[in-house]
C-alpha cells in the first residue's frame, strides 16, 4: 500500500481533524508542511495538488484528496475499523449536523484569508481581528453548546465512542482558546474536550505536538 502523505500547516483546524482521524485509525502517515503564513499555499506546486489552495490534501490509496469531511467520510467508507459515523440514518444525521454546524458555519467565516479581507476593508488591526473571532466563534460554540442538549450526547459528542463531531470539535476548541474566547459556560463542550484528551489520538495531533 502507497504511503499515506498529509500536506499540511499545524495550526490548520482542518488538518487537525484529518489529524485525530488518522491517529483514531492507528493509520501511519507521513506530514509535508504548507506554510500558510508564508504563502506556500498559493504557490504553483500546492495549486496543483489542491486548486482552492487550502490545507490539507492528503495522498492517499493511490488518490490525491481534498476537504477534510471528505476524507473522513472516505476514512470511515474504507476502513474496517472506522467508526466515525455510527448508528442508524437519524444517529449520522446528527453527527454530520454537529460536524457541520463547526466545520461548514464556524471556521468558514474564521478563515485566515476572510479575517484578513475584513481587516484590510475596515482598515483594522490585530484588535478587529481579535473582536471577529471572539464573535463568530463564540456564538458558533455556544449554539454546539445547546445542540449538545440532547439524550444522544454521551461521553463525547454522539455517545460513548468518539466520532466525526467531537474530530470538528476539538480543534475548533483550540482556537477558541487561542483567541481568549470565553468558553467558561460551555460546560458539556469542556467536559467532551477532558474526555477527548484522555485519548492519544486526540493528544498527539495537537498543534503543540506536531509544530515544525
Amino acid at each position: 500500500m502507497n504511503e499515506i502523505v498529509l500536506h499540511e500547516y499545524w495550526r490548520s483546524s482542518a488538518s487537525y481533524r484529518v489529524r485525530i482521524a488518522l491517529n483514531l485509525l492507528g493509520e501511519s502517515y507521513s506530514s509535508k508542511s504548507v506554510d500558510l503564513l508564508g504563502a506556500q499555499h498559493r504557490q504553483a506546486e500546492h495549486i496543483a495538488r489542491n486548486p482552492q489552495g487550502l490545507v490539507p490534501t492528503i495522498e492517499i490509496d493511490g488518490h490525491l484528496f481534498s476537504q477534510s469531511l471528505a476524507i473522513i467520510e472516505y476514512l470511515q467508507e474504507t476502513r474496517k475499523n472506522a467508526a466515525f459515523l455510527t448508528g442508524n440514518a437519524v444517529d449520522r444525521q446528527r453527527i454530520r449536523a454537529l460536524s457541520h454546524a463547526i466545520a461548514m458555519d464556524i471556521h468558514p467565516v474564521c478563515n485566515l484569508a476572510v479575517v484578513a479581507k475584513v481587516m484590510a476593508l475596515t482598515d483594522g488591526g490585530d484588535a478587529v481581528r481579535r473582536e471577529w473571532m471572539q464573535r463568530f466563534i463564540g456564538e458558533g460554540l455556544a449554539a454546539f453548546e445547546v445542540m449538545l442538549a440532547s439524550a444522544d450526547t454521551g461521553r463525547f459528542c454522539h455517545g460513548d465512542e468518539p466520532t466525526m463531531a467531537d474530530i470538528c470539535l476539538i480543534p475548533q476548541l483550540y482556537n477558541a482558546i487561542r483567541w481568549e474566547v470565553d468558553i467558561a459556560s460551555f460546560t458539556r463542550i469542556l467536559e467532551i474536550e477532558a474526555a477527548c484528551s484522555e485519548l492519544p489520538a486526540f493528544a498527539d495531533a495537537h498543534p503543540d505536538k506536531v509544530r515544525p
